[in-house]
């Protein structure tokens, strides 16, 4: 699974980085950011689609890798 933030839609909430800290973060004007390269670990996989889930304007998109 990865992720990826769509920053034209991004507002900066920042739901994703408070439900999934561990995948997402905030840049230097608090919109959010993937962390890393978007590889999402094992174990990992409901706080990203809590994330997706949470987002209020659908800026998060995640891609299942198989």
């Amino acid at each position: 699974m990865k992720v990826q933030i769509d920053s034209g839609r991004c507002q900066g909430h920042g739901r994703c980085y408070d439900l999934a800290p561990g995948l997402f973060g905030e840049d230097d004007e608090g919109y959010g950011q993937v962390l890393g390269h978007g590889l999402v670990p094992p174990g990992e996989e409901q706080a990203a689609r809590l994330a997706v889930a949470n987002c209020p304007e659908r800026a998060i998109d995640v891609h299942e890798e198989t």
